[in-house]
């Protein structure tokens, strides 16, 4: 099933996470489809880069899941999804 989350990365204690979409039986950080964003939890405005919304929405429509930390992240940031 393919699920859209987040992927770590950066380095020790400045973490930036990447929103991709992957099956879900892949590991955290391990094979992803394609990436759909990334957020930075050190930034004060903005914490959502590139977010690609209508990429998100046709995925969603198309059958997939989200987290609940990035549906969390999208509503913070009043990306809408429907």
């Amino acid at each position: 099933m393919l699920t859209i989350r987040l992927q770590r990365g950066g380095r020790t204690h400045m973490p930036i996470y990447t929103i991709v979409a992957t099956d879900s039986r892949n590991p955290r950080d391990g094979r992803f489809n394609e990436k759909l964003g990334q957020y930075n939890p050190h930034l004060e405005n903005e914490n959502l880069i590139n977010v690609q919304n209508d990429r998100i929405k046709e995925l969603l429509d198309g059958g997939a899941t989200i987290s609940d930390t990035v549906r969390t992240l999208l509503k913070k940031n009043k990306v809408t999804l429907h």
